[in-house]
Formats: C-alpha cells, sequence, structure tokens
C-alpha cells in the first residue's frame, strides 16, 4: 500500500539523521529501539485500519461493491395466447429487440479511443430508421442518462449491433403481439400498444387476465452488463392466462371474405355479421367492414377500429316483425288464420303501405311477404307497452353479457302517451335502434323455440340454462312463416341454400337523419337454420348501399346464404331436403311440399 510505503521510508530517514552525533554503541542501540518502537506503531496502525475495515465499514464496502455488480432484474412480463375455439393461435406474442444508449458510457467510449462520435450516431440511425438530429440532441442532453433508439427491433438486428461492441449501446429484450388472422379478427380481438398493454378489443377488456405478474432475479453482472451469476429469485411471479374465444377462425374468414365482397360490390359504406349457436350461446363469428390491420400501424384510423356490430345502432325495420307477431300471439290480441286488409291506409296524415301490393292476408302471409300494413293494424290493438317490453325480453335495449368495450344498448321508447303513428311504425321495425349483436340474439332466442340463452365471446364447456321469454307454440308457428320468407316465394328467395331448409327476415329501413329520413337505406337479413332443427342465427346488415340495389333480400340474403352454407357444412349438418333415394329435392319439389304443409 501507498501509505505504508511512505511511512517505512520516513522512519528510515529519520533513523539516518539520528546517526548524525553520539557514540557508535549508542547510536546503535537508539537505532535499534526506534526501529521496532516504529515498526510496532506501524503494525498497530495497520491492524487498526484492518480491524476498522473488516468490522465497522464492512457493511458500507459490501454495499458499495454489490452497486458494483449486483443488479435486480425485473423478468420481462409475458402476454397469454389468445385461441379460437379450436385452438387456432388469433395473438400471440413473439420476441423482439430494444436499443438503448447509456449517454456517459458512449461519450467516454469516443473520447478515450478518439473515435467519431457523430458517425456512429449516424450508423446506428441508418440501422435502425431512426432521426440522428433528434438522437444527437437527445445524448447531448446531461439529464438524459439512458436514450431510446428504437424498439420492437428484428432481433437478427439486434445482434448485429450488439456484436459491434459499442460501449455504452445495449440491446434489452421485449415483445411484440403479433396476430396471425390480422384484418378478419381485429375488431373482436382489438390490439396492444407498443408497451403491451391492451388498447383495443379483448385484449383492453382482459388485460389484467394475459398479462404476467413478471417476477424478480438477483444476478452478479460484470461491467459489460454480461451476467457473469444467477443468485435466486427475489420474487416469485404470476404466469400469464391463455384466452379460448367461441369464435370459428374457419367461419370466421369465409364470413370476412364474403361480407367484403358484397360490401364493395354494393358500394356500401360499412356491412357487419354476427353468427350465433343458439344452442350454445356462443358467437361463432363476428366481422364488420371497413376493418385494419393490427400488425399495421399505419392502416389503424378511428371509423376501421369501431366494432359496428355491437357499436353502431340502426332502426331494424322488417327483421322486427316476427319478434311483434309472438308477442302479440302470446297476448291473444290475433290468431294465425285471422284476416287482415292489407291495403294502403292513413295515420294521423301519414299513409302506412307496402312494397308489395297485397289486398288481404292472414299472419303467415303477412310476414312471408313482408307487409307493413298487416302489422300496423296488429300492432294498433296493442298497448304499445307490451310491445316494448315484449322487445326487452328478446334483448332490445339492453348490453349483452358480453360487455364489450363500447357496446351500445340501443333504444327502445318509454311513453307515458303514444300518438297513433308511433304505434302502427313499432309493428314493423321503425322508431326504436338495435345494434346488430342484439338482432343476432333475439333470432338465437327463436331459434331455440323461444328460450334466450346468455350470449358468450369466450368457449363454454356446457350449454349454459336459458330462459323463457316466448311460448313454444307460437314462436314455432312464426318459424313456419320464416321458412316460407326464403323458400316459399316471399321477400328472401336469395338466401335459399341447397339441400337445406332455411329461414328468415327481410329488412329494409331508410337511415334516419335530423328532422325525419334520409335517402340512404340500410338491409338487413336475419335468418335461422337448419328449419328441420333450428341451432345457427345469422345476421348481415348492409348499410347504406350505393350500387343500385338495396333491399335487404338483395344485398344481404346472398351472405346470409354462402355463409350460412359453409356453417352447416363445418358442423356436418346433414342436408335435409333430400328425395327418398337420396337426391336433393328441386326448388319446384320444395315449393311443392311447402304448398302442402300450407293446406294441412
Amino acid at each position: 500500500m501507498l501509505w505504508f510505503k511512505n511511512a517505512f521510508s520516513a522512519v528510515i530517514g529519520f533513523l539516518r539523521r539520528a546517526d548524525a552525533g553520539g557514540t557508535q554503541n549508542e547510536v546503535s542501540k537508539r537505532r535499534i529501539m526506534l526501529f521496532w518502537g516504529m515498526l510496532f506503531l506501524l503494525l498497530a496502525a495497520l491492524f487498526g485500519r484492518i480491524s476498522w475495515l473488516m468490522f465497522w465499514s464492512a457493511g458500507d464496502l459490501v454495499s458499495k461493491s454489490n452497486d458494483r455488480i449486483l443488479r435486480t432484474a425485473t423478468e420481462l412480463q409475458e402476454r397469454g395466447v389468445i385461441y379460437d375455439r379450436n385452438g387456432e393461435m388469433l395473438a400471440h406474442s413473439v420476441p423482439m429487440r430494444a436499443v438503448v444508449i447509456h449517454a456517459k458510457s458512449f461519450h467516454d467510449y469516443h473520447e478515450n479511443r478518439k473515435l467519431d462520435k457523430e458517425a456512429t450516431i449516424k450508423e446506428l440511425c441508418e440501422l435502425l430508421r431512426a432521426d440522428c438530429q433528434s438522437l444527437s440532441k437527445k445524448l447531448r442532453e446531461p439529464r438524459n442518462r439512458h436514450v431510446t433508439v428504437a424498439r420492437q427491433v428484428d432481433p437478427q438486428l439486434a445482434d448485429y449491433i450488439k456484436s459491434l461492441k459499442i460501449d455504452g449501446v445495449y440491446v434489452n429484450p421485449e415483445l411484440r403481439r403479433y396476430y396471425p388472422t390480422a384484418e378478419r379478427n381485429a375488431h373482436i380481438i382489438g390490439m396492444t400498444n407498443i408497451d403491451g398493454a391492451g388498447i383495443e378489443g379483448l385484449e383492453r377488456q382482459y388485460n389484467d387476465y394475459l398479462l404476467s405478474s413478471p417476477g424478480k432475479v438477483r444476478r452478479i453482472k460484470d461491467s459489460r452488463g454480461n451476467v457473469i451469476e444467477n443468485l435466486g429469485v427475489v420474487k416469485e411471479g404470476k404466469e400469464a392466462n391463455d384466452l379460448v374465444l367461441s369464435i370459428d377462425e374457419r367461419l370466421q374468414s369465409v364470413a370476412y371474405k364474403t361480407l367484403k365482397y358484397h360490401a364493395e360490390i354494393n358500394k356500401a359504406t360499412s356491412a357487419s355479421l354476427v353468427l350465433i349457436d343458439a344452442w350454445t350461446g356462443e358467437i361463432l363469428s363476428m366481422v364488420n367492414y371497413p376493418s385494419y390491420n393490427p400488425n399495421s400501424r399505419e392502416s389503424y384510423a378511428p371509423y376501421r377500429a369501431r366494432n359496428r356490430a355491437v357499436t353502431d345502432t340502426y332502426e331494424p325495420g322488417s327483421t322486427t316483425k316476427p319478434l311483434v307477431a309472438v308477442i302479440a300471439l302470446g297476448k291473444g290480441v290475433t290468431t294465425w288464420n285471422e284476416v287482415f286488409d292489407t291495403l294502403p291506409f292513413q295515420v294521423q296524415g301519414k299513409q302506412i303501405k307496402d312494397s308489395h301490393y297485397m289486398a288481404s292476408g292472414n299472419l303467415f302471409e303477412i310476414l312471408k311477404y313482408s307487409s307493413n300494413v298487416g302489422m300496423a293494424r296488429i300492432a294498433l290493438r296493442m298497448d304499445p307497452r307490451d310491445i316494448v317490453k315484449g322487445l326487452e325480453s328478446f334483448g332490445y335495449g339492453s348490453r349483452t353479457n358480453i360487455e364489450f368495450s363500447g357496446e351500445n344498448t340501443g333504444r327502445l321508447p318509454h311513453r307515458k302517451r303514444w300518438s297513433n303513428i308511433e304505434k302502427a311504425t313499432l309493428g314493423y321495425g321503425y322508431g326504436i335502434t338495435v345494434t346488430p349483436l342484439q338482432v343476432a340474439q333475439a333470432y338465437s332466442v327463436l331459434a331455440n323455440h323461444g328460450i334466450k340463452k346468455p350470449l358468450s365471446i369466450l368457449k363454454v364447456d356446457k350449454a349454459p340454462e336459458g330462459v323463457r321469454v316466448a311460448r313454444e307454440k307460437d314462436v314455432d308457428l312464426v318459424l313456419k312463416s320464416l321458412e316460407a320468407v326464403v323458400e316459399g316465394g316471399g321477400t328472401g328467395t336469395q338466401a335459399m341454400i341447397t339441400g337445406y331448409r332455411v329461414g328468415g327476415k327481410t329488412g329494409t329501413a331508410k337511415v334516419a337523419v335530423a328532422g325525419g329520413y334520409g335517402n340512404d337505406y340500410v338491409g338487413t337479413f336475419a335468418g335461422i337454420a337448419p328449419m328441420s332443427n333450428p341451432r345457427f342465427a345469422l345476421v348481415v346488415v348492409i348499410n347504406e348501399p350505393h350500387a343500385g340495389k338495396f333491399y335487404g333480400g338483395a344485398v344481404a340474403g346472398p351472405v346470409f346464404s354462402d355463409v350460412m352454407k359453409r356453417c352447416l357444412e363445418l358442423y356436418n349438418i346433414p342436408p335435409d331436403d333430400l328425395n327418398p333415394d337420396g337426391t336433393l329435392k328441386t326448388p319446384a319439389q320444395k315449393k311443392k311440399d311447402i304448398a302442402n304443409k300450407k293446406r294441412h
């Protein structure tokens, strides 16, 4: 030690000066005594210093040493995988890197080696496509100890940067969320931000469930940040949870492709589709157009990111007629065989008429040919509060139990006084607003013969118990009329599926604007299949088509046909329109069968 060497030299110098006077013997004795005396003092001082360091300053020294080599590292926060009902990955995390500069180490490295710092910054910026001017400015600011150059960097590029061995430049691990199905499931799954927190869709709704709770690990690191030894776990973390959806990606792919095609050829501003397994309440498919790619932030825009199936409302029009019919039958205000005058008539100065001429008809024919006049006459007989209450039991006017972010309740009128025109139009779906999801839920109740089951976006292991909201015999009579809408020459013939009995209802409603209604329409088809054993409910909404066609049967019916056909095939539903020899019945044979059923 330097202080000991200096002290020893001082002692020797002192002894030499002592030799200047006195006899030789006296000098020798004095020299020896002084030498051993000084040596004793030196050893005592050394022992005292060692004792001080060992016993009184040990804690402080160990702490300073640990500050240089020991680190408590927080484990990378992981995020669970999102699967479809068949185990296909819809969202998972992939390893990426973040490039960070420790400003002081970076500056010292270049100054000690007399290297061009700006050239290094330029090279890093070119590799990482970063802003050189901004990075240089941040590195010059004294308060910036760590400066992030780039995040979500490809691991191979990050490894190359690490191989350059530039002091102060570090590569840290991080994760990036990846969505293999891109825009097909964007509105359901949503996306995360750059820090891995959910900001849209189910990623946001189940954010805490999907995220892990990171643990803490104690490690020894060298001056370059390399791990020398793991000392153990300081805090245990919680593993991330996976999410299994009710969505069937096979159907989702067909549904999105079909909906997008028909929305574009009809020049629609937007479109939505919802498919429900009525037996379990599971949502098998939910798609919207337009959509966005959550893997590419450039395609993100608020109007594209909206899950229109749950956030957008519209007047459902004629798709409400079967529900009102069930309510009317349940209240006993009409019978299945009663014949109504369906010629145009006026209510409070406003004319109610049909798009298809019809002089008279019973409830079966009113639904088959979608008569506004017939339904208005039925509604005028009823207490409108009974209609509203009945629609509420089908799910209108309230959120579903799924609790989607931004889900709209729609609107049902609750008035003390009703005008006759308000009563009349309520019978054919005007004066109320609903979401496509609510319509799909209502038709799943019809498919279940009047039993309402809770909806689920997560896969269920066991079908939940339902609640009866309508009499089975009333619903079954209405189901017969819905089949005639498609296959009996009604308004929904374009929804027909070869080999299967299907039923449904068209809806064509004007778009409400300030002060009344505009010139645009919403075309809807809501249907059920197979009618021999109803299971699936599918709703298609085409909003504001501008290519010439706007009726629900024309713009939404073909979408229903294509998607429902694929659904029945994937779920191995056997065709039910078969002749005894196993061949499919022709349209003429099917019409004859329906006519025979009607007579009997």
